[in-house]
């Protein structure tokens, strides 16, 4: 009977026992239901009855119930064994998955665009912080801000790179592109709270990211780089939102002369490249007025001369350029030397004088009259130097040294046997060392074609110093990007609603679940406008409606006025942005929100000082790891 299955067996037992009484049949259903039961848990098993086990009793008195004993088997019966539960991961781990992890990010996300939202416009307010060293920060850049602020959120911290991103990139747009990713992600909120995937949403955000890029595009218009007045109009409208706004016309001017210094094209293309982070050094020198700031035609060193009797002023010097140090040059290993008589001593002393005298001379074969070294200058190469008439400054930094080579025309070299009247530099028209304060600077300028520049920022404090820099920073970037693009697209903005209106219109044509998010990337742009309004105290839901409107009849160059939040024409206030800029904003903050709606497992380790107790596994004593 062994190995025969459930029906079957119960169909023989029900065979042999078909004249006894009805109980008989409840105890063979009985059975066969706890071998369903058993099956139903899980058990995929053969079942079957042991007719051994099955004993009539005909010898029982009248009206007593038959007994039937029914024992069942199991075939095959393999049942699931309890097992410990296995733990994968560190019970020192904080997890949050699926839609709570979503969820998560973007509250997260907006947390950070909520910071910063204030910071926009020329209404825009300053933030106020303390950095660790107990410095004060004062400032409205988003990136200077953010970069202050210590978060734990992932998703925070990815946000917080999205505004240094954009400042490496472009220099400029730093709060817009938090603001707008974190009204990207705040409109795909309710698209999850209604279970639509976070793929679809994605998808429907990417051919927004595509037609919005087109609409950028098409509302451009071109500009000429070598028209002055253009290029200072379009970096005004770009610092115009900073604290140097008083002072806009100075520092727009100092933007474009020092990015226009640096510009090189490169032979045989139309390509022209600007370094301004390793050309155009900014020296900041507290005292003074702001007024003062200038941009040099050379450059400006915070050193002086090595020796006191050495020229302070030359006219159309001959400059040399080391990257070797005019010392005696011990052993590069640790030299043990045994000397048997005094005279070797001696001799030791007049090698080394031998060797700087001989580097000396090579310098001075070349009648320089200005030499500069990376490295350290002896007393006795001075002593030379000052008995050839030559000015020599040492310890000077790398990036001086380039900027300096790439101003008067040297070239550095790095052995004083390798120098060759070609490496002389001779485009400088004025050296000269004059005192600012307590310190003395010296200065190389009246350069002929310098392809680098220093520019001096005075002011009455550090820190308002170092808040013209930034300031200075993002306009010098402006002016860079449309050197690289030359393409404006009309700012305050209008090129956000432009973009807003026309992916509305777009919208309308989708099928599908997909239209939803697709419209949410329409509507989150004109949180831009929207913020230019609220941040100058006026009516947001009115003034919008207008700007729609203008839009909406095809007049795309009308944006807010951050100064009164009115609708205004921006060609007539000649307010522009280069179009990189816009397309870099909408770029990034569309992709990292995309970016950030793709996760859905958040795990995250707790520092030492919040691990919670130890839940078994290490012994007592040993650290937790």
């Amino acid at each position: 009977m062994h190995g025969t299955y459930k029906d079957d067996a119960e169909h023989e037992i029900i065979n042999l026992i078909s004249n006894a009484d009805t109980h008989s049949f409840q105890a063979v259903s009985w059975a066969a239901k706890e071998c369903d039961q058993q099956k139903g848990k899980g058990d995929n098993m053969a079942v079957a009855y042991d007719k051994t086990k099955l004993v009539y009793q005909p010898n029982y008195p009248t009206g007593k119930k038959i007994e039937w004993t029914i024992g069942t088997i199991m075939i095959s019966y393999q049942r699931p064994r309890m097992q410990a539960p296995v733990i994968v991961m560190n019970t020192n781990m904080e997890r949050e998955s699926g839609r709570k992890a979503q969820l998560s990010n973007i509250t997260a996300a907006k947390t950070v665009a909520d910071v910063i939202r204030t910071c926009l416009g020329p209404r825009s307010m300053l933030k106020m912080l303390l950095d660790p060293m107990g410095g004060i920060l004062l400032t409205n850049d988003g990136n200077a801000i953010l970069r202050e602020i210590e978060v734990d959120h992932p998703a925070a911290k990815s946000m917080i790179e999205l505004s240094r991103t954009q400042d490496e990139e472009v220099g400029d747009g730093t709060t817009s592109v938090i603001i707008l990713a974190g009204e990207v992600l705040a409109g795909a909120l309710p698209h999850i709270q209604n279970n639509i995937h976070p793929v679809v949403i994605i998808s429907a955000f990417k051919k927004a990211l595509e037609d919005a890029l087109k609409v950028v595009e098409e509302i451009s218009t071109p500009v000429d780089v070598n028209n002055t007045e253009e290029m200072l109009s379009l970096i005004k409208s770009s610092i115009g939102t900073k604290f140097t706004s008083t002072w806009s016309d100075l520092m727009c001017k100092l933007a474009l002369d020092a990015v226009r210094t640096v510009a090189i094209k490169e032979e045989g293309t139309e390509k022209t490249e600007v370094d301004i982070k390793r050309y155009a050094r900014v020296e900041k020198i507290p005292g003074g007025e702001i007024e003062q700031s200038q941009v040099l035609d050379g450059i400006i060193l915070n050193k002086d001369v090595t020796h006191p009797k050495m020229r302070r002023r030359i006219e159309n010097p001959r400059v040399i350029l080391l990257d070797c140090p005019l010392e005696y040059k011990k052993g590069e290993s640790q030299t043990n030397i045994e000397i048997t008589k005094e005279t070797d001593w001696n001799r030791i002393l007049q090698i080394e004088e031998e060797q700087v005298k001989a580097m000396c001379d090579k310098i001075i074969s070349l009648k320089p009259d200005l030499v500069f070294t990376e490295k350290g200058v002896s007393d006795l190469a001075q002593h030379y130097f000052v008995k050839a008439n030559i000015t020599a400054i040492r310890r000077v930094r790398k990036t001086d040294n380039n900027r300096i080579a790439r101003a008067v025309g040297a070239t550095i070299v790095n052995r004083v046997d390798d120098l060759r009247e070609s490496d002389v530099g001779t485009k400088c028209g004025l050296f000269n060392i004059d005192k600012i304060g307590d310190e003395y600077f010296t200065f190389l300028t009246k350069c002929e074609d310098p392809k680098a520049c220093s520019i001096v920022l005075r002011g009455p404090s550090k820190d308002i110093i170092n808040e013209v820099e930034r300031n200075l920073q993002d306009a010098m970037c402006v002016a860079r990007n449309v050197f690289y693009s030359a393409k404006l697209a009309p700012g305050g903005g209008a090129t956000e609603m432009a973009v807003a209106v026309k992916l509305e219109e777009k919208a309308k044509l989708i099928e599908g679940v997909e239209q939803w998010p697709y419209r949410s990337v329409a509507e989150a742009m004109e949180v831009i406008p929207r913020t230019l309004v609220q941040n100058c105290g006026g009516n947001a839901i009115k003034t919008l409606t207008q700007l729609r409107a203008k839009h909406t009849a095809g007049e795309h160059s009308f944006g807010i006025d951050g100064e009164a939040g009115k609708v205004v024409d921006m060609k007539d206030y000649g307010i522009w942005e280069p179009s990189a800029v816009k397309v870099q904003t909408i770029k990034t903050a569309i992709e990292s929100a995309c970016l950030l709606l793709r996760v859905d497992d958040i795990v995250s380790g707790l520092s030492k000082n919040r691990q919670p107790a130890p839940q078994g596994g290490a012994p007592e004593g040993m650290e937790q790891q």
